[in-house]
């Protein structure tokens, strides 16, 4: 468990990225959170936000911030979208079997039902806000897949979410990292950072079961 946290530390270190492959690490890393299962744990708010300055601090693979920039945010982008569609393909080959499983104690396929009901009409807006949220950005492009999401529909809301959230936390860290007040409460930030994008989750967990156990009753 020391050894996990300790590399979840690291992924927010700029000195430790720079080292270990650099931003091309975090191209991977936000492809991994978005595309796989596995991924569902990274931190991609606040290591974009370390991205953004470290693209301030240093002068590559060109000579000028602005190319720089541009680069590396149109870069993690695709990896973003690249990473999204993978989770689409694994919800649309594993779609089937789900609505033709039978209702158990833990799964109900009007759950499926619902879930297609929601993204034909609101599904354009949740792939969007879904990249800002931590652990939904991992699922909601599986659950698109698996209700069989219109895939036009589908790369058009993928790519804007993913350059929305990319550019914007890239820009947040590049214009703000050089200010010495950053720099020396970067931890601060980066927890603060991590409670904002997680607390509607959370509430939604809480007050959200805490309605379907009152309608039950």
């Amino acid at each position: 468990m020391h050894d996990f946290t300790e590399f979840l530390r690291q992924l927010i270190d700029p000195v430790w990225i720079h080292e270990h492959g650099g931003l091309y690490l975090v191209a991977l890393i936000i492809f991994a959170e978005t595309g796989l299962f596995v991924g569902f744990f990274l931190p991609g708010d606040s290591l974009l936000f370390v991205t953004g300055m470290l693209i301030a601090q240093h002068q590559a693979p060109f000579l000028s911030d602005p190319a720089n920039l541009f680069y590396w945010i149109i870069l993690i982008s695709v990896c973003g979208i690249i990473g999204n569609f993978v989770g689409y393909w694994f919800g649309r080959k594993s779609g089937p079997l789900l609505f033709e499983r039978r209702d158990t104690l833990l799964f109900k396929r009007r759950h499926i039902e619902q879930a297609k009901e929601f993204y034909e009409k609101k599904g354009g807006t949740a792939i969007i806000l879904a990249r800002f949220l931590p652990i939904v950005r991992t699922f909601a492009p599986i659950v698109a897949g698996v209700v069989a999401m219109d895939r036009k529909k589908f790369l058009f809301y993928n790519v804007v979410g993913s350059i929305a959230w990319v550019g914007s936390m890239i820009l947040a860290g590049y214009l703000l990292g050089e200010v010495a007040w950053v720099k020396n409460n970067l931890e601060k930030i980066i927890i603060a950072l991590i409670l904002v994008t997680t607390a509607p989750v959370l509430l939604k967990m809480i007050f959200g079961g805490k309605k379907k156990k009152e309608t039950t009753v």
